[in-house]
C-alpha cells in the first residue's frame, strides 16, 4: 500500500470515535481568565497526523447538531479529513474537554462527555461509513470508544464485524481510560476484540488487559504476553514505553527503537502522534524498523509542541528533528 495522492479515490484509513471541543486553560480554572478553543480526540489524532502524512483518511464520528458539532467537522475538513461519514445527533450535545495546567509537568483534564453525541455513535452510522466509502486498507479503532456507552461499543463491535468481512487491517489502540470504565470491564472488551486484531499498540501497562486473564498472571513479562498475543493471531504487538521508546514485537521476532530526544513541551497526544506515524509507515510498506522509527519521530513531534493534533509534522517535515538543535532550515 502507497500513500494517498490528492485526487486519489482510494480511502485507506477509517478511523472512528468521539472528538470533542477542547478548551485550554493558562492556570487554575478556579481563577478564570481566558482559554484557547480546538478539539480533541484520539482518533481523529490520528486521522489529522496521517492527513498530514499524505494519507487518505475517513473519520467516522458522531457530533450534535450544534456550533460546537460544526467546529469539530471544520477543523477535520480544514486538515484534509474526509468527515462525510460522521453523523450529527439532534438529541445530543458534542462533548467538551477542559485542560487545567497545575504544574510545568502536570494537567489536570476535566471531561463533560456523559450522555455526548459521541457517546451514542450508532452502528448504523458505521456501517453508512463503509458502505459510502468503500472499505478502507486500514481499520482504526481505540479502547475509548467502547468505553463511551452500549451504543458507542456496538459501533466498535460493528465495526471490527465489517473490517473483518472486507479484508480490512484492523489497528486497535488499547488506550485505557481508568475514569471511563474499570480495568475488568475494560478487560472484558479488548480479549473479545483480540480475535480481529491485526496491529496491537499498547502501553507496558495495558498488555495484560489483551490476554486472557490466566495468561496475564502467569506470563507477567512483556515479551511473554506479546508472544501470547501473537499466537492468537495479532500479526504485530506495539508496545509505548514512553520517554524509552517502543518495542516490535512480531513473528519475525523483537525489534526496539529508542525515544527521539526532544525538549518535553506537552505529552498529551504524543500516543496518537505515535499510531499515525506507524500506520503511515505500514501503509508505505516500510519494514518493522521502519515504522517504529517513524512512530517514534511524530510521537516526538507531539511531546514537543502544544495541543493534541497542532504539532503533528507533514512528510517534508519528518527529517527536521536530526537537522540538530539550532539549525535554520531554509
Amino acid at each position: 500500500m502507497s500513500a494517498a495522492h490528492p485526487g486519489d479515490a482510494v480511502r485507506e484509513v477509517l478511523t472512528l470515535g468521539e472528538t470533542m471541543v477542547a478548551l485550554r486553560g493558562s492556570g487554575p480554572l478556579k481563577l478564570g481568565g481566558s482559554m484557547d478553543v480546538s478539539i480533541a480526540g484520539a482518533e481523529s489524532n490520528v486521522a489529522i497526523g496521517l492527513a498530514r502524512l499524505g494519507h487518505a483518511t475517513r473519520w467516522a464520528g458522531a457530533v450534535g447538531d450544534d456550533e460546537a458539532g460544526e467546529l469539530v467537522l471544520r477543523t477535520l475538513r480544514a486538515e484534509g479529513v474526509d468527515v462525510s461519514g460522521a453523523s450529527r445527533d439532534q438529541d445530543a450535545p458534542t462533548g467538551l474537554i477542559l485542560f487545567e495546567p497545575r504544574l510545568p509537568e502536570v494537567t489536570r483534564v476535566h471531561y463533560y462527555r456523559a450522555g455526548s453525541a459521541g457517546s451514542r455513535l450508532a452502528a448504523s452510522a458505521v456501517e453508512r461509513a463503509f458502505a459510502a466509502g468503500g472499505a478502507p486498507h486500514v481499520l482504526h479503532l481505540t479502547g475509548i470508544t467502547p468505553a463511551l456507552g452500549p451504543a458507542a461499543l456496538d459501533a466498535g463491535r460493528r465495526a471490527l464485524e465489517l473490517a473483518k468481512e472486507h479484508g480490512t487491517t484492523v489497528c486497535l489502540d488499547v488506550n485505557f481510560r481508568s475514569r471511563l470504565w474499570s480495568e475488568k470491564e475494560a478487560a472484558g472488551v479488548m480479549r473479545s476484540w483480540i480475535p480481529y486484531v491485526d496491529v496491537l499498540i499498547a502501553s507496558d501497562d495495558e498488555l495484560p488487559l489483551c490476554v486472557p486473564e490466566t495468561a496475564a498472571a502467569a506470563a507477567g513479562e512483556v515479551s511473554a504476553l506479546a508472544d501470547g498475543l501473537l499466537a492468537q493471531g495479532v500479526r504485530e504487538v506495539v508496545v509505548k514505553l514512553g520517554a524509552d521508546g517502543a518495542t516490535a514485537y512480531t513473528a519475525g521476532g523483537e525489534l526496539h527503537a529508542p525515544a527521539r530526544p526532544v525538549r518535553a513541551v506537552d505529552a498529551v497526544g504524543a500516543g496518537d502522534a505515535f499510531v499515525a506515524g506507524y500506520l503511515s509507515a505500514l501503509l508505505d510498506e516500510a519494514d518493522v524498523a521502519g515504522r517504529l522509527d517513524r512512530a517514534v519521530t511524530t510521537g516526538a513531534f507531539a511531546v514537543a509542541s502544544h495541543g493534541d493534533w497542532e504539532g503533528a509534522p507533514t512528510r517534508a517535515e519528518l527529517g527536521l528533528l536530526g537537522a540538530g538543535a539550532g539549525t535554520v532550515v531554509r
